[in-house]
């Protein structure tokens, strides 16, 4: 099993990427879950600057509305639950998993990468963080590995929450860059470009 994370800044040619996706199970015996993320949805929550706690929740729900986005015209399935018996690739919306089984932190630290990462480990999956740029840059230059640690406090494209969670779960995320058409697929059949983070 495969986790995607689609980034939310990926909003313009996202759902072309989930149709790539979809090519890819139709014609494998692949399961491939995309968790969304937040996009414009979560930066209108930024904007009101609501209460941590409600605007986790908000920004959960954000990632919903990304979902059903993601899942127009694509034919991708909608899944709020982790019970997946069948191949194929799914969309999932997190709100009802995240309220039964509350275990991240409700901050700005905790993004939709971090979410991610949570999902990829209660399923075993693979995970994959597919964004706007071509991975981690330290001074100035991509690097293909490292250990989450050496990023702990640094800015850079996955939220502050991340490494922390990788080290803490001893799991990797693999950063490749979508808005060049294949990379991902190419990615998933062993041919990767961008950065991965060794938890």
């Amino acid at each position: 099993m495969i986790l995607i994370k689609l980034g939310g800044s990926l909003i313009n040619t996202a759902r072309t990427i989930v149709k790539d996706l979809i090519g890819y199970t139709n014609s494998t015996n692949e399961t491939i879950i995309i968790v969304p993320g937040g996009s414009i949805f979560a930066d209108t929550v930024r904007k009101i600057d609501p209460d941590e706690e409600s605007a986790h929740w908000m920004a959960v729900l954000a990632m919903e509305q990304y979902g059903y986005y993601l899942a127009d015209g694509t034919g991708a399935q909608l899944i709020d639950s982790l019970e997946i018996h069948d191949k194929g690739t799914y969309i999932l919306l997190p709100y009802r998993i995240l309220k039964e089984k509350d275990e991240l932190p409700h901050n700005w630290d905790v993004t939709s990468d971090t979410i991610a990462a949570w999902v990829a480990l209660q399923l075993g999956a693979r995970f994959i963080k597919v964004t706007d740029v071509d991975g981690i840059y330290l001074n100035g230059a991509l690097q293909k590995e490292l250990r989450a640690e050496e990023i702990i406090g640094k800015e850079t494209c996955v939220d502050a929450e991340l490494p922390i969670f990788l080290m803490k779960n001893k799991i990797n995320c693999e950063i490749i860059n979508g808005n060049y058409p294949g990379r991902l697929i190419n990615a998933i059949k062993g041919n990767f470009f961008g950065t991965v983070v060794i938890g």
